[in-house]
């Protein structure tokens, strides 16, 4: 049996926790750095085990839905969610653009402060996914820091504002 594989990115940013947790909880500052260089329409974002995460992002006339269901909330601690390609309806489906990615990542953020910078641990892997979907997100790992590296060095910006 083969192990599911799993994304793991560490980041330190130099800013309490509080200011890191709200720059991934104010969906305002949520829309400005998730989708580093599309655009980032947030259609719903409540924030508690049970709720959802509805986003859009457009790349000029095109458009990728997702829905994010929160498994887990624990304020200013840790995230968990179930990501999912949708449609524009917010029913998962296979991602249009990918459809050999799997339809559902489970999500785990922790949010750890330490000497007044805080540690963020992002970790996703396929839940539920085909050897097809799970292969098609292994080849894909290498390259999934670059956009996610471009997200946080916006919210090193978006901190930098807080101060």
């Amino acid at each position: 049996m083969t192990q599911t594989p799993e994304f793991v990115l560490d980041r330190v940013f130099d800013a309490p926790r509080d200011f890191v947790w709200r720059a991934w909880t104010d969906p305002e500052l949520v829309s400005r750095w998730y989708g580093p260089g599309v655009e980032t329409i947030i259609h719903e974002y409540t924030l508690k085990t049970g709720g959802a995460w509805k986003n859009e992002m457009r790349f000029g006339d095109k458009s990728m839905f997702s829905i994010m269901e929160f498994e887990e909330v624990t304020p200013p601690e840790k995230m968990v969610w179930r990501h999912s390609s949708s449609d524009a309806d917010w029913n998962v489906v296979s991602n249009s653009m990918m459809p050999e990615w799997p339809k559902t990542l489970l999500t785990t953020v922790t949010f750890t402060e330490e000497h007044g910078k805080t540690k963020v641990r992002l970790s996703q892997v396929p839940l539920n996914a085909t050897k097809e979907e799970e292969a098609a997100f292994a080849a894909t790992m290498a390259n999934m820091d670059g956009g996610w590296s471009k997200g946080f060095a916006i919210i090193d910006e978006i901190l930098a504002e807080m101060k």
